[in-house]
């Protein structure tokens, strides 16, 4: 199945896709550059179609002591918001050090400067998703630890 994650941010936001094997895990361009809660989960969900993906990840962006912050709950809104515009279940998923890894990514390939402002929530995103296949794989029959269901109505 095709999976979508999003890196949700206050002022931009990264998109990442994967095949529907699994396995190839691509950072969308360009991010989403918007502010408004509801405007962003409307874009996610509109490329959520357009990818033809089943199902979304969203970080959840913990503190390093594990402990939930002010960007968890924002995060936690926001995933609830894209549950009811995509009328499907939002996997959260755990984003500590996501920003360092994909940081690493972008220097290993020597995107620095603007080109790195504008790549870095998207691979952001990818290493999200690279995370939650790889539970995926090591727990096949099992549903992720944190959902948000769309509210019925």
């Amino acid at each position: 199945m095709k999976w979508i994650a999003v890196d949700y941010g206050e002022h931009r936001t990264g998109l990442a896709v994967c095949d529907a094997t699994e396995l190839l895990v691509t950072p969308m361009t360009p991010q989403i550059e918007e502010r408004s809660l509801n405007k962003v989960a409307d874009r996610a969900a509109e490329a959520m179609r357009a990818q033809g993906a089943g199902g979304v990840v969203v970080g959840l962006p913990r503190n390093m002591d594990g402990t939930e912050g002010s960007r968890c709950v924002k995060s936690r809104r926001f995933a609830a918001r894209l549950a009811q515009v995509c009328g499907t279940a939002v996997v959260l998923w755990d984003e500590r050090r996501t920003t360092v890894s994909a940081a690493g990514i972008l220097s290993g390939n020597g995107v620095y400067g603007a080109d790195r402002k504008a790549r870095i929530d998207s691979v952001s995103a990818a290493v999200i998703l690279e995370g939650f296949l790889d539970w995926r794989r090591a727990h096949p029959d099992e549903e992720p630890p944190d959902l948000v269901r769309p509210e019925q109505p």
